[in-house]
Parts: structure tokens; C-alpha cells; sequence
């Protein structure tokens, strides 16, 4: 948490993020990381005279889903315009962007901070735009080298407003975003892969003001909390700088995540250094209401949602729902399991213990997990029927079938004869047998050391293989002893 006894932070967040349509915002190029470079371009993504760019509607589709999942207003009549830039990495020498009509407008997203307090985080809007090249600088000694392949690559960038008062904030933010576009499909969020990116606009002021700063851009964070630090480096600087009676000015900065500082990259004569113009070469897009209602349609059920599902109708707890709502992914494997029994409290620890381990230590994603919901559903079944505990589901079922999945955890029992030992004879016979080789802590249990019976079950465990039925192991003890 940013603390100052003079002044305050004021944070706005730029983010882009890379939408996961197959082709490109304005053409047909193929939509690929890690391809070989500039083997994913064509005329239109390099800006060839003559050329010209056609809308896509996939593109289109994952703006109204965001817009609509945070909450903002749809516009109806939109236009593009051309973003005038002179860098190497736009081989047009202008983006194609919205400038006046952005898609979506206002909405919001809540965020939940460490202390558990929650925050509205309101947007100003979220736009449609194009996506520009990459340079490479470690791969020859005296040239940047080019690689365009992502050049055109759809993009929507989401703009807040400055109401972010700390590092922490715009991480909580960051992360509710990543989860939010995850859910809905739209983008992978990777920031290490530049799919997600985020600019920081700092400024400070002093407290109690209601005026602003002057802001400075932070650009080129490739994670969450590089983001957090960045944010936290420049408050620093900017309190240093105030406190000299330094002026601070308007001008963009790059962070050094080696040194934790940012450095200047160039700076902002006036608040807006780019030349826009109309877009020539696209018509206007017309967004109906049935385009809206159609694509509502076909939304998942977002992170809010299935949160207040878990803990409302199912009555998880708080740890519980959040766990299971990190990723789409993890919540609909749950569902799925809760689909073939109303255990849900045991569906969420197996889905959050036994599998979530199994991703982990495999370093995969839930979509390659072996066992099938269902799968998991027997095992519980299996458990409150009391054919086995939760001891041999563990150790022994869930291992067997993750060598064999297309066995059925029935099949597991009856190979392995792992079914608890039920039978009052046989259980009763185990219970005298402890008994007369204890008779010593027989007494001392008589005499009032009640806590002994744990030892006396531990002995009848170990004697029938760890398939002694514990509620009746426990009935037959007490009754002997007493």
C-alpha cells in the first residue's frame, strides 16, 4: 500500500488485450504466437497501396461480450479513425482505431483487495483497434529487426478511470480482468506473451486536493506485479521530485524490471501527440439489438455469478467459492461433478485437493486431467456409502485410476479388495483381539484415559489393513470397553 503523509497517488490503467480470433481485426491473416517471423502478413496487415480492410465480425462479437460483462453501453453507430504514428513497428504508418465512438462506454469492475474490502473501478471505455509489429533487439548487434506477424492482430483496449489509489489496487484490478476475458474466451491474458498488455497513467497530488497532477504514461510492463511496481517506483519519484520543487511534466516512461525503476522514453508536448483522421476505406459499423441480445446469448456465467451460485445455493464458503472460480476451466469441471451427486462441499475439496495437485505437479491445464467429473462423483459416492473412506479413495482408488481411467472405481475396489470390512463378526473379532493384547490400557482406559480409544481403532486398522469400517469399529470399541 502506497503511504505518504503529504501526498496522494492517482492511478489510470490503458489495458490492451489481444482478442483470440483466428484472423486478423482487418484481413484474413492468420492469427499465431510464436510463428517464424513475417510469415504471418499479406498486402492489407503491411499497408500496400491499394489495399483496402473489411470488418471482423468474430472481433466485433468479443467487444460487445466484454462491454456487456462489465456492465457498459453498446453503441449502437460506430466509426474508425487512423492513428498517425511513425514507428517501425507499423508498417502502415497509422493504426486503425477508434477515436470518437468507442464501442463501449462506461461500465465497471469490482475488485476484491487484500483485507477483503471491495472497490467499484469504473471504466471510461473500451475501444476496437488493430495491433501493431514486434521489434526484436537481441538478435543482431547493430539493427532492430522487425517482425510483423502480429501487425493487425484484433485488439480491444479497456481505459479506467483514475480511480486507483495504490499498487495493490491496479494489481487486484489486472487480475480481475485476466479472469474476466479468460472466462469469456475473448483473450489467454498471457502478459508474458504480450496478449495482455498494460499502461499506467501516475500522477500525485497533494492530499485532500481534488485537482490533478500531471500524469506520466508507464509503458512496457509484462506482468502483474511489474505493473504494481512500477506504479509504486513512480509515486516515489514523483514525491521526491515535488518535495525539491521539482515540475514534474507530461511524458512517457518505460520500466526496468532488472533495476525496479522507470526511465524516460519520450516526452508529451501537448496531451495528445497523435494526428487523427476518419477511417476512408471502412463503412460505419451498425450494432442492433438483436446483435447485442444474440451474442448475451451465448455468454458463459461469469466469475460473480458462479461465486454467488457456490456459496448461495450450495453453500460453500468464501474460500471455497473463490478457489473453485479462479478459471472457467476449474468451475466447470465442479459443475460438472455436481452434476452426479448433491456432495458439494466434497466435490469442491477433491476438485481443489486431489485434481488441482494433479495440474500442479504436472504443470498442465484441468482440460488434460484424466478422470472425468463423473469419475470423481463415483468416488464420493463411494465414500458416503461407506464402501471405502476417504484414506483409501486417496491413497489407493485415485491413483489406481489415474493408470487405468477408463476403469470404473467399482472395478478399482473389487480388484484391489479395498471395500471396508462391515461384518459385526469379523469387525468384533479384531475389537477382542486388541483387546486381550492390551490389557494394561484397557485399565488405564477404565481408570478414565478416555483418550486411548484412539489407539485401540489405530491398532484394529492396522490389523485389518486399513479396511476396518471406522462407524462400526468405533460402535463395537465403545461397547467393549464399556
Amino acid at each position: 500500500m502506497l503511504k505518504n503523509d503529504k501526498y496522494e497517488v492517482v492511478i489510470g490503467l490503458e489495458i490492451h488485450s489481444q482478442l483470440l480470433t483466428q484472423s486478423k481485426a482487418f484481413c484474413s491473416d492468420k492469427v499465431a504466437f510464436g510463428e517464424a517471423p513475417n510469415t504471418l502478413v499479406s498486402p492489407i496487415s503491411l499497408g500496400h497501396p491499394g489495399t483496402l480492410p473489411v470488418h471482423n465480425k468474430e472481433a466485433v462479437n468479443m467487444a460487445i461480450m466484454l462491454g456487456l460483462a462489465c456492465g457498459c453501453d453498446i453503441r449502437e453507430y460506430n466509426t474508425y479513425d487512423r492513428k498517425n504514428y511513425f514507428y517501425p513497428d507499423l508498417p502502415k504508418g497509422y493504426q486503425i482505431t477508434q477515436m470518437d465512438t468507442p464501442i463501449c462506454n462506461n461500465g465497471s469492475v469490482e475488485i476484491v483487495l487484500a483485507d477483503g474490502s471491495k472497490k467499484e473501478i469504473n471504466l471510461t471505455r473500451i475501444h476496437m483497434e488493430e495491433d501493431t509489429g514486434k521489434g526484436l533487439h537481441d538478435l543482431d548487434i547493430e539493427n532492430t529487426l522487425m517482425d510483423y506477424n502480429r501487425a493487425g492482430t484484433a485488439l480491444v483496449e479497456i481505459v479506467t478511470e483514475p480511480d486507483f489509489r495504490s499498487g495493490d489496487e491496479a494489481y487486484a484490478f489486472l487480475s480481475e480482468v485476466r479472469k474476466l476475458v479468460r472466462y469469456l474466451g475473448v483473450c489467454d491474458g498471457n502478459m508474458e506473451e504480450g496478449s495482455l498488455r498494460c499502461d499506467a497513467n501516475v500522477s500525485i497530488r497533494p492530499l485532500g486536493a481534488k485537482e490533478f497532477g500531471t500524469k506520466v504514461e508507464v509503458k512496457n510492463m509484462n506482468s502483474m506485479t511489474n505493473v504494481k511496481k512500477a506504479i509504486e517506483h513512480e509515486f516515489e519519484r514523483q514525491c521526491e521530485m515535488a518535495d525539491k520543487g521539482e515540475e514534474i511534466f507530461s511524458e512517457t516512461r518505460s520500466f526496468d524490471a532488472m533495476k525496479g525503476t522507470t526511465f524516460s522514453m519520450r516526452s508529451k508536448e501537448v496531451a495528445n501527440d497523435y494526428r487523427f483522421f476518419p477511417e476512408p476505406d471502412l463503412p460505419p459499423l451498425v450494432v442492433s439489438q438483436e446483435w447485442i441480445a444474440e451474442v448475451k446469448a451465448k455468454m458463459p456465467a461469469l466469475p460473480k455469478e458462479l461465486y454467488n451460485k457456490f456459496t448461495k445455493e450450495m453453500e460453500l464458503g468464501d474460500y471455497d467459492a473463490s478457489i473453485l472460480t479462479e478459471s472457467r476451466e476449474v468451475a466447470e469441471y465442479f459443475l460438472e461433478i455436481c452434476e452426479n451427486t448433491k456432495n458439494y462441499k466434497a466435490a469442491a475439496n477433491w476438485t481443489m485437493g486431489a485434481v488441482k495437485s494433479w495440474v500442479n505437479s504436472n504443470a498442465t491445464h484441468i482440460e488434460n486431467f484424466p478422470l472425468s467429473p463423473a469419475t470423481i462423483a463415483e468416488i464420493i459416492a463411494s465414500i458416503d456409502s461407506g464402501t471405502i473412506n476417504f484414506s483409501v479413495a486417496e491413497q489407493k482408488v485415485f491413483p489406481a485410476l489415474l493408470d487405468s481411467p477408463v476403469k470404473k472405481v467399482s472395478e478399482i475396489i473389487a480388484e484391489q479388495n479395498l471395500a471396508l470390512m462391515d461384518d459385526d463378526d469379523a469387525l468384533q473379532k479384531l475389537v477382542d483381539e486388541v483387546l486381550a493384547e492390551f490389557p494394561d490400557k484397557v485399565a488405564a482406559y477404565k481408570s478414565g484415559k478416555r483418550n486411548l480409544i484412539g489407539m485401540f481403532i489405530g491398532q484394529i486398522k492396522k490389523k485389518s489393513g486399513g479396511k476396518a469400517d471406522p462407524k462400526k469399529t468405533n460402535q463395537l470399541l465403545t461397547k467393549a470397553l464399556s
